[in-house]
């Protein structure tokens, strides 16, 4: 066990948000009997995150050395906002979905719990990442990847679930400062989101399309964009009553003059995401870990339709919602398939295979003893 979690890297955190957001999405969308399968996919979204975070401190404790190589890694090192987004997502599955099976005052509990951890871990990955690939990393322009968004995006994920516990916070002071702080982390991760993600713009405008094992990452591009549109319908329902009326009512106002656009901006790049998709299966792309990129991502597009679609009243919404929920569980799985198999074979535990070695040069003479 612990040789296997020596290359057991901060990238599958990636895995618990997937499950996750298929739980949460699913619950979203459905009532009634079918709620509790939801509930069921959560609590294996919370077996997940038990099992990896206790890999992961065994792999910290004995593998130090690699765990050190991760973050002196700019390639590995924006998987640690992962980390953050996993405590962030079960803990708002836990409200949403558990507190039908582990009952409310406990689900309130551990949201708490995972809401706290997980910002804190969030905002310490938005600040300890960009400053390692200034000051450490030696990174190019043409080396600009989605991966560098995933730090950025995790206090938006605190952003659009923390509204959430407000009603459970005493009235006045203590919820307005928690509404007006997920307010601040939504400002945080967007303005710097917009700032990494034109050079993600640039270097695939620039640079050509991404390697094939990472062009499933164009789609981490629809995390910040699914997400902040969920956060500021989630402003907008819990506003009244903790905030001054003119206030509720600018942040219903943004729920849609905000989300409208930014979910048509997700549209369109889902579509130039799947484009690049179908060119690098089409020139042989395997099953890497980044295809848990199909997952959280359009997640976030799912609780993002539905909230444009309870603040417009608009059906096409709805059915924007739905659609994309076929697409997330299409990726989960594909993604959870493809994880299966690697761990049954060992591969995705296995260290980075060695370059291959070129052969030597062979040398012909000619019959005048030039070289040929």
């Amino acid at each position: 066990m612990v040789t296997a979690v020596r290359h057991l890297g901060p990238h599958w955190y990636a895995s618990v948000m997937g499950t996750a957001a298929l739980a949460v999405g699913g619950g979203t969308l459905t009532t009634g009997g079918s709620r509790a399968l939801f509930v069921g996919i959560w609590a294996l979204s919370l077996l997940q995150l038990v099992v990896l975070l206790a890999a992961r401190a065994l792999h910290w404790t004995r593998h130090g050395d690699q765990a050190r190589a991760h973050l002196q890694d700019p390639a590995m090192a924006p998987f640690y906002g992962c980390l953050s987004m996993a405590l962030l997502a079960v803990g708002g599955g836990a409200l949403a979905l558990g507190r039908d099976w582990i009952g409310e005052p406990a689900a309130v509990v551990l949201d708490c719990v995972l809401f706290v951890a997980g910002t804190a871990v969030g905002l310490a990955a938005a600040v300890a990442v960009p400053y390692l690939m200034a000051v450490r990393h030696r990174v190019e322009p043409g080396q600009a990847s989605p991966v560098w968004l995933l730090p950025l995006v995790a206090p938006m994920v605190s952003a659009a679930l923390g509204p959430r516990l407000v009603p459970y916070l005493p009235p006045g002071q203590p919820r307005a400062t928690l509404l007006y702080g997920c307010f601040a982390l939504f400002g945080l991760s967007l303005l710097a989101t917009l700032l990494m993600l034109s050079l993600v713009f640039a270097r695939l405008v620039t640079g050509g399309p991404l390697p094939l094992p990472l062009t499933p990452a164009l789609f981490l591009v629809l995390g910040p964009l699914g997400q902040s549109t969920t956060a500021v319908g989630a402003f907008a329902d819990l506003a009244p009553g903790v905030v001054p009326a003119p206030v509720a009512t600018g942040f219903g106002v943004l729920a849609v003059v905000y989300g409208v656009p930014v979910m048509g901006f997700a549209l369109l790049w889902l579509a130039l995401a799947v484009a690049h998709l179908v060119r690098a299966r089409r020139r042989g792309m395997r099953f890497a870990m980044t295809w848990w990129t199909f997952t959280f991502p359009v997640g976030t597009c799912v609780t993002g339709a539905a909230a444009l679609g309870r603040h417009t009243g608009l059906a096409v919404y709805d059915w924007l919602a739905a659609g994309l929920y076929g697409v997330l569980v299409a990726g989960w799985l594909a993604a959870a398939c493809g994880t299966v198999r690697g761990l049954f074979s060992g591969e995705l535990l296995a260290g980075p295979r060695p370059a291959p070695v070129a052969p030597s040069p062979v040398t012909g003479r000619t019959t005048s003893g030039a070289g040929r």
